[in-house]
């Protein structure tokens, strides 16, 4: 399959991301995109990053474009950094995919680019190679700056007295999340470090992964495990038996203590946020950072002073306005994070005297579970879901649910609501050959049943 581009950048198999076709559209963004001839470059930790990263500094010096290597750091890390000092950015991570797969995530000076950006650098291919010499430098106060952002808002005390475990594999930001714990009052505990790379994906950790959690936790005593995706931006939290809180429970449970009143989220997320009272606004967007930052702009076009935030079923958070924290202020940044949904809540948590879990039992009793089939070519799974969308008969022979259709919701895939509540979410990934599969219901075993019950079914047809 071709590299894909999107709003997500591009992503391909490392075999096919030839330098000359990363050297097209790293020519084609800076074309497209008014970087201010500043470029701040990163990478994961992937085998194939750094030769990646080196043609994409290449091509931009080639430019005429001042490039500052940051190396291996989270991708919200070089976001902050070029969004501070207006200018553009290239993450070089396939996130969560294999090892054998690779990519390129683009940011204009204000953050993401967006669907806008997405055509015109599409309409910049094959643009002729340029030969000046652009500066290099490094920039070794990128990762502090980052650090600092959540140190000095919380404060050296917002985790005192926590055993926090680790789980470093090969994520990028596996240094960061254990200095920023220990920087915050918790003794860290490392787990899992690995010199191979690891695709964990935080949106859908598979039963080994889990058993592994809860086996950590037995045995170091511990109160939580945090980690997170390769890049860095996605977060994962483990309570103290072991058991996932994911992301749009984590999205909710900052945004509650962070202090925000609108809330932007995907369709796909958890809809117990609509029985809170805590938000006077609920927008619901097609699944994707890039359409959730739409959605807050957009509020905040109207109210400059709102205090929007967004959040995916990834976890990803977005934060839209100045919260006022204990220690320092904590300023917006509306690009995917996975620091703050991961320490809000256990801040949260230590000043309610309870665990993580109480915080989570206290919410609305909606559960969703979400699964996925790899290698699956989108023009395989479209028209399959072209069929379900338009067809009754199909549906009904399809869904395993145990009652009628309620509601069907086309925002970003299909969305079937069923009698009784129960929710299927079917679509393909907008950044990968995967088929996803999400599910809702009023206990989390139920919910996890019914993905693993259809992604049997998918499998069967899309295979």
């Amino acid at each position: 399959m071709a590299p894909k581009f999107g709003t997500s950048g591009l992503r391909g198999l490392v075999i096919e991301l030839t330098e000359s076709l990363v050297a097209d559209y790293t020519r084609a963004f800076l074309a497209a995109c008014n970087c201010n001839v500043t470029l701040y470059v990163g990478r994961d930790l992937r085998p194939s990053s750094p030769d990646i990263a080196d043609a994409v500094m290449s091509v931009a010096r080639a430019e005429g474009v001042a490039v500052v290597d940051c190396g291996a750091l989270p991708t919200p890390a070089l976001a902050l950094a070029s969004m501070q000092t207006n200018a553009g950015a290239v993450m070089v991570t396939g996130s969560h995919i294999p090892a054998d797969r690779n990519g390129l995530k683009f940011y204009v000076p204000g953050g993401e680019i967006t669907k806008v950006d997405e055509q015109a650098i599409i309409a910049h291919l094959g643009r002729p190679v340029a030969d000046e010499t652009g500066t290099l430098k490094t920039a070794p106060d990128v990762i502090d700056t980052y650090e600092r952002r959540y140190t000095d808002a919380f404060g050296a005390d917002a985790l005192h007295g926590l055993r926090v475990g680790v789980y470093q594999h090969s994520a990028v930001g596996r240094d960061v999340i254990v200095r920023v714990v220990q920087a915050l009052g918790a003794q860290p505990v490392t787990l899992g470090r690995s010199d191979v790379f690891i695709p964990v994906d935080t949106e859908a950790l598979d039963l080994d992964t889990r058993d592994l959690l809860a086996g950590w936790c037995k045995d170091y005593g511990l109160d939580a495990i945090i980690s997170t995706d390769g890049d860095s931006d996605r977060p994962m939290l483990a309570d103290h038996t072991g058991a996932i809180v994911v992301g749009d429970v984590l999205g909710v449970l900052t945004a509650r203590y962070l202090g925000a009143d609108v809330i932007c989220t995907p369709v796909s997320s958890n809809s117990m946020v609509l029985q809170m009272v805590d938000f006077k606004q609920i927008k619901l967007t097609r699944i994707g950072s890039p359409f959730v930052i739409a959605a807050m702009e957009d509020v905040l076009a109207l109210d400059p002073a709102a205090k929007v935030a967004g959040y995916e079923a990834n976890g990803g958070f977005l934060l839209g306005f100045t919260a006022q924290m204990q220690h320092a202020p904590l300023a917006p940044l509306m690009t995917r994070n996975s620091l703050l949904p991961m320490i809000a809540p256990l801040v949260a948590a230590g000043r309610n005297g309870c665990a993580v879990a109480d915080l989570v039992a206290d919410l609305p009793r909606v559960f969703t579970a979400a699964g996925r089939l790899q290698g699956i070519a989108p023009q395989v799974s479209e028209p399959f879901l072209d069929r379900l969308t338009t067809d009754p008969m199909v549906r009904t022979a399809f869904f395993d649910v145990g009652g009628g259709e309620t509601r069907i919701d086309t925002t970003d895939g299909l969305r079937v609501t069923f009698v009784g509540g129960d929710v299927i979410h079917l679509r393909p990934s907008g950044n990968a050959p995967e088929f996803r599969c999400y599910a809702e219901a009023g206990s989390a075993g139920k919910a996890a049943d019914l993905v693993a019950r259809h992604l049997v079914r998918l499998d069967d047809i899309l295979r």
